[in-house]
């Protein structure tokens, strides 16, 4: 007895399902792709699951019937359809001539997608078509609106317009575009196509590319067009939808949804047909909403720059990527570069090339002296006439003097002292050149995260946008109020500013990169993105660090060896321990050498070239002698010099003994920067995985949130905070894998040692020695 009341409900059922009625459709295309099947069954998809309810909707392959762009052949596929269907869907340009050709339709015919604003033949004051069997729907685009929006942003002055072979042979093209490219007072270039070659090579002679065709074009057809164009640095504007955009073409002027509303308007069409709705009867408008959207990466190739008055009404798609960047900029390469080109360091090189002239110049008091002089002289005659020849009245002399230093206490003193200067000059290089990495690392990685910042700010926008849309619909159904609007209006706006400060905080950002490394400020670069474990990153081996700082005592090990290194490699300590080298050589200078003689050899020839006047002559027998030469040794020993070497020897142990107190602090220093470096590098690594796992949440809370208040279940506040939650925690995400980054060289920067800039046979031997050295802490 229980199975009866199933029977019975499977009975009703049957024969409900067999009350309704059955509809036979037929499509009419004017070409068909591997890129049109998918659109197909997602519009057979879309009827029968509006129509389902109340008839029985079939499809067949064999109902669905191509032309090619053959008028003919269209033709006959209509005959076919009239006969073997119940109600037929047109689409395309040819088959509208078919179609309207029709005095009196045999069967119901709905045409789709050949009517555009631009072709003004049908009478647009008509809100149906007032045809028996027959509509068709009008679409609220138009060639001249597209075209109006490529002049705001590129300012053409003659465009090329390509469009399908086809429509250029069957649709009034010219009269259109003549009329239409003189309201905006430009000349234009039409570009009819079969093949993606017949586009290619007809794009000189003008300014930029409307595509106002090419709907068939496969995606690999798109993005070589695109290509190429960008090559060209041809600004593009398609009719088609964001596909092609994301595949490269500069813009377009259609909304993300406007294919799910045309599917969703044939469905409702249909709906109305066959619950009894004259086709005559039914509206012939959709209104698509018209929305601009940019490739960011195409825009920025072809030098379109993104005005700010569009932002609030533009959607966009690609990366925050500099496509003109006469530099990309890795992590190494920033290393690299400022090395070479930093100016501070350079500034630090020459004080090492100044040193090096110090030492040059202490060592040159080892060197000979060699002076020649010359003279001319007059003495008084009555002085001359009684010097027997010795001082004639006029004579003219020379002489060349050899001076030697043997040995000087305080030359070679000052020898020693500035050979340990020049050392410890050389280290303050190397700690200027290890800071300058450093400094140049951060400006690299804030960079990123203002590239980043940028990035998610222009998705937040188009969030913020997608949420005034679902305000807007829901104020328009009765399920919300005009607050929702306003509220996030408001938003928008205050977004679209934070988008503005983050793009100019990105320039700002790469600004200061350009500093750093001394490059033209107005230089173009770009940034490459860091992810952890690949390219330049793999050194780093994120999950190798997290082990070891997981474990304590792995942890505590890997501190003391860093610590170590650290004091090893520190160019601080070697700059002070050349120092107090120096200080020491200075105290045994002015201490127990102070008495060592100073000895010097000094030679001179000397020669007279002329005798004239009174006195120029010898007394008889006796001879001048011209030419003569003398060869002397000096030893000198300082006694006692005022007390200067006892008030220079104890300033040069007060010396001594202010570098050990430097080098005790420095050594506390590094001991302390390691430390903290690791612990910021731990407290890094925990931010990483918080933040992913916040990221995750906020998006899977924003999605739900989202959802419900289109259902009208929660407010507006509960969405935008979930909206700024999300926001956040995208940022904080991003923001924590470049901050261990930051971290991770900063400890480099403390143990003096940057993995990227070594060899990998150095970065083997670092590693070995950390491995021998955990082992003997076992």
């Amino acid at each position: 007895m229980k199975i009866l009341p199933y029977i019975v409900t499977l009975l009703i059922g049957t024969y409900a399902l067999a009350q309704k009625p059955v509809y036979n459709l037929g499509i009419l295309l004017d070409n068909r792709t591997e890129s049109i099947n998918p659109l197909l069954i997602k519009m057979e998809n879309q009827i029968k699951a509006v129509v389902g309810e109340d008839a029985i909707i079939q499809f067949s392959e064999s109902n669905i019937l191509v032309n090619n762009y053959n008028l003919e052949e269209a033709e006959k596929n209509y005959n076919q359809l009239v006969n073997t269907t119940d109600l037929i869907l047109a689409f395309g340009v040819v088959n509208s001539v078919v179609v309207n050709k029709q005095i009196a339709h045999r069967k119901p015919t709905i045409l789709f997608g050949a009517v555009n604003n631009d072709f003004n033949q049908i009478d647009l004051t008509k809100s149906t078509s007032g045809v028996k069997n027959f509509t068709y729907l009008i679409e609220s685009e138009s060639f001249i609106e597209d075209l109006k929006v490529l002049k705001q942003l590129t300012g053409f002055s003659k465009v090329g317009i390509v469009i399908d072979d086809a429509f250029a042979e069957i649709l009034p093209l010219k009269p259109v575009f003549d009329k239409e490219l003189n309201v905006i007072d430009a000349d234009y270039k039409l570009i009819p196509f079969k093949t993606l070659t017949d586009i290619t090579s007809n794009l000189d002679g003008i300014d930029a590319v409307y595509i106002a065709g090419g709907f068939f074009l496969t995606d690999d057809e798109t993005k070589r067009l695109a290509n190429t164009l960008k090559e060209k640095k041809l600004p593009s504007f398609t009719i088609n939808s964001i596909d092609d955009v994301e595949l490269g073409i500069m813009a377009t002027n259609q909304a993300k949804n406007n294919l799910d509303q045309f599917f969703r308007r044939v469905a409702l069409t249909i709906e109305s047909f066959v619950n009894g709705t004259p086709l005559a009867d039914m509206p012939v408008f959709i209104d698509y909403n018209a929305r601009l959207t940019i490739n960011f990466n195409t825009a920025n190739a072809v030098n379109v720059p993104i005005r700010y008055s569009l932002i609030t009404k533009t959607d966009f798609v690609g990366q925050m990527k500099n496509i003109n960047a006469q530099k990309i900029y890795d992590l190494k390469s920033v290393m690299e570069e400022a090395i070479e080109k930093n100016l501070v360091l350079q500034s630090s090189k020459k004080d090492v090339e100044i040193s090096e002239q110090n030492l040059k110049s202490s060592r040159a008091n080892y060197l000979p002296s060699l002076t020649a002089n010359a003279a001319g002289m007059y003495i008084d005659p009555k002085l001359a006439e009684i010097s027997n020849g010795q001082n004639p009245e006029f004579s003219t002399t020379g002489n060349v003097t050899l001076q030697q230093t043997i040995f000087n206490a305080e030359a070679s003193a000052n020898n020693t002292i500035q050979k340990e200067l020049l050392n410890a000059q050389q280290e303050s290089y190397n700690a200027d050149e290890l800071n300058t990495i450093f400094e140049a690392s951060n400006t690299y990685f804030n960079a990123l995260i203002l590239k980043a910042n940028a990035q998610i700010q222009m998705r937040n926008l188009d969030l913020t946008k997608q949420n005034l849309q679902i305000a807007q619909e829901n104020f328009e159904a009765g399920e919300s109020g005009k607050s929702d609007v306003l509220r996030f209006r408001s938003e928008l706006a205050q977004n679209t500013q934070n988008m503005i400060e983050a793009i100019n905080q990105m320039e700002q950002g790469f600004i200061g990169l350009n500093q750093v490394l001394n490059n033209p400020l107005d230089t173009q670069i770009d940034v490459e993105n860091a992810e952890l474990n690949k390219g330049l990153y793999k050194d780093y081996n994120y999950d190798l660090i997290v082990e070891l700082l997981d474990n304590p005592v792995t942890k505590d090990a890997f501190v003391d060896f860093l610590v170590a290194e650290a004091k090893i490699n520190a160019p601080e300590l070697k700059s002070l321990d050349y120092n107090l080298k120096a200080t020491e050589r200075s105290i045994k200078l002015n201490g127990s050498n102070r008495f060592l003689p100073t000895v010097a050899l000094q030679g001179q020839y000397n020669h007279t070239f002329d005798r004239s006047g009174k006195g120029s002559t010898a007394p008889p027998g006796f001879e001048l002698v011209d030419t003569n030469y003398n060869v002397g040794v000096n030893v000198s020993i300082p006694v006692f010099n005022r007390n200067l070497n006892n008030i220079n020897k104890q300033t040069a142990i007060l010396q001594k003994e202010q570098i050990a107190l430097n080098r005790d602090n420095s050594t506390l220093n590094i001991d302390a920067n390691v430390r903290n470096g690791v612990l910021n590098l731990i407290n890094q690594i925990a931010n990483i995985e918080l933040s992913k796992l916040s990221e995750s949440t906020a998006k899977d809370a924003l999605d739900l949130i989202q959802e419900s208040y289109k259902q009208g279940a929660v407010n507006f506040i509960q969405l935008i905070d979930a909206q700024n939650n999300y926001l956040n925690a995208q940022i904080a995400s991003v923001t924590a894998v470049y901050n261990f980054l930051i971290a991770s060289v900063q400890l480099e920067r403390s143990i003096g040692y940057y993995f990227i800039l070594n060899s990998k046979s150095d970065n083997d031997n670092f590693n070995q020695r950390f491995q021998e050295y955990l082992l003997s802490k076992k």
